[in-house]
């Protein structure tokens, strides 16, 4: 799915009214009847429903909706704020027609004095004041309407966007002038800002509306940020010859584990050898070698000469993908390790965890990187990397930039993690849920990933598959054992369910 800007979200609605095609105040009308009907199936008629719409199209879908609401029976009180004198025309066809209106309850164009009404627990606010065309910060009356509306008891459906949230970049914006609403009823797709933890509590519950868009517009449109679907993760998926053998099947490298951290390397390797990698050989040191002979028989040790922690780099011309970090550590001999394997490896690399932060200590190294390396840092290692950002728009703007120098991939985890690549697009994933935000979760994709690389799928689609069956194996492990109770070995023994459900 694409995730389109707020100037594309408007060259879209001009393509739909051209090539369908529709007058604009119908395609408005048609968006208004989405809204009203998911509003009728929160809420009964019993509830009363105070309208806030403002001058432009946002505020023309909340009159349309007054209207609409009223003439099924609700007690309707609606405010259309007209500060400037100037409307859009769609909004003031629709305020004509909310005032010949003898159901609405009652109707209120305000020019320049307001007094709010009150709002209880047993009001509907509907926030129609702006959407996403939204490009400054609220201020002055609009701002103050926004926090009364907050400090009130009511429930609020915002329209498309809640107001005072912009669609993108809100570095600047001000947090207690936008609306936080329990449902946002947001039209066609969802906007970019509504992927970042951050703006969550702006959102409430999000409804994505289908107002028929043209799926040919929105097809031709080129979009820098997408969604995954199933649809394009089956399209991608290898089958397996019937004459397959562990030879031809991918032959993967984990460098993973020091001592006392010997279960990073453990959990690498049962999920590597549980996405399809034909032969996992693990890189560790001596302290570990009866752990992961125990723990993961399938696998291959291969002991370093320290007995502690990682010190000598591995011939990698026999291997089809490394990964390399989980539990690594960050000593000095290790740091010297680390970055002569990755200056030798030939193959496609995924760095994690250790492997970041000796990097991040270390950031002249960065630039010696290899072309197409794979990172996977959560948040705070990033910033550790790339500097403190503020909100998630600037870390991934960060994160596109450092892909794209580097032409590598890198992939910021967390709810919605999002795969930045050397084109300078981005891919969110849709799997996962909150019980996978537990130790060893970090260590899992990279054994998932770096089996898909040995097996043969080109790195983009080993990041993107591999994001979305590792969220997908923490979504059937969340239903047998609630999110609570989830830890990362129950999403490595859920892959092959999630392999299973997507091959199927």
């Amino acid at each position: 799915m694409k995730i389109f800007t707020s100037s594309q979200i408007h060259e879209l609605d001009r393509y739909t009214i051209e090539n369908e095609p529709i007058e604009s105040i119908n395609l408005m009308e048609r968006a208004a009847r989405a809204i009203t009907h998911a509003i009728a199936m929160l809420w009964t008629n019993y509830n009363r429903v105070v309208v806030f719409a403002g001058p432009g199209n946002n505020g023309g879908d909340a009159l349309a909706v007054a209207r609409m609401l009223a003439e099924q029976g609700y007690s309707v009180e609606a405010f259309l704020f007209n500060i400037s004198g100037h409307l859009s025309a769609d909004c003031t066809v629709n305020r004509d027609r909310l005032k010949n209106l003898k159901k609405i309850e009652g109707f209120t164009e305000v020019i320049q004095e307001f007094n709010p009404p009150q709002l209880d627990e047993n009001t509907l606010v509907i926030d129609g004041l702006f959407g996403s065309g939204l490009n400054k910060p609220l201020a002055g009356g609009f701002a103050s309407l926004v926090k009364y509306i907050n400090s009130s008891p009511a429930k609020v459906v915002s329209i498309d966007v809640p107001s005072g949230l912009m669609t993108e970049d809100n570095s600047y914006n001000i947090s207690a002038n936008i609306i936080r609403a329990d449902h946002t009823l947001t039209l066609q797709i969802p906007k970019l800002s509504f992927l970042f933890p951050e703006n969550q509590v702006f959102i409430g519950q999000l409804h994505v509306l289908d107002i028929g868009i043209s799926k040919e517009g929105i097809d031709a449109a080129d979009a820098q940020y997408k969604v995954l679907e199933e649809e394009e993760i089956q399209a991608m998926l290898l089958k397996r010859n019937e004459f397959a053998h562990k030879g031809n099947m991918g032959n993967a490298l984990l460098v993973a584990g020091s001592y006392g951290m010997g279960g990073a390397a453990v959990l690498a390797a049962k999920a590597c050898l549980r996405s399809g990698a034909g032969k996992v050989t693990v890189h560790t040191p001596k302290k570990n070698n009866m752990i992961l002979q125990i723990s993961v028989p399938e696998a291959i040790v291969q002991i370093d000469s320290n007995e502690a922690v990682f010190t000598e780099p591995v011939d990698t011309e026999d291997y089809d993908a490394l990964g390399i970090g989980p539990g690594l550590g960050q000593t000095e001999n290790t740091s010297i390790a680390l970055i002569a394997q990755l200056r030798r490896t030939q193959c496609p690399i995924v760095a994690d965890a250790d492997a970041l932060n000796i990097l991040a200590n270390r950031k002249a190294w960065i630039q010696q990187l290899p072309k197409g390396i794979i990172m996977t840092p959560h948040p705070k290692e990033f910033d550790r990397i790339d500097g403190h950002s503020t909100n998630t728009y600037e870390r991934i703007s960060k994160a596109k930039a450092l892909a794209t120098r580097l032409q590598g991939y890198i992939i910021l985890k967390g709810k919605y993690s999002a795969l930045c690549m050397p084109n300078g697009k981005v891919v969110f994933n849709s799997t996962g849920n909150a019980g996978m935000a537990t130790a060893g979760s970090g260590d899992v994709l990279t054994g998932i990933i770096t089996a898909l690389l040995s097996r043969g799928y080109k790195r983009e689609e080993a990041c993107m598959l591999g994001m979305y069956v590792h969220g997908l194996a923490g979504d059937i492990a969340a239903e047998h054992v609630g999110m609570e109770s989830l830890i990362a070995t129950d999403i490595i023994q859920y892959l092959p369910m999630a392999f299973k459900k997507l091959y199927e």
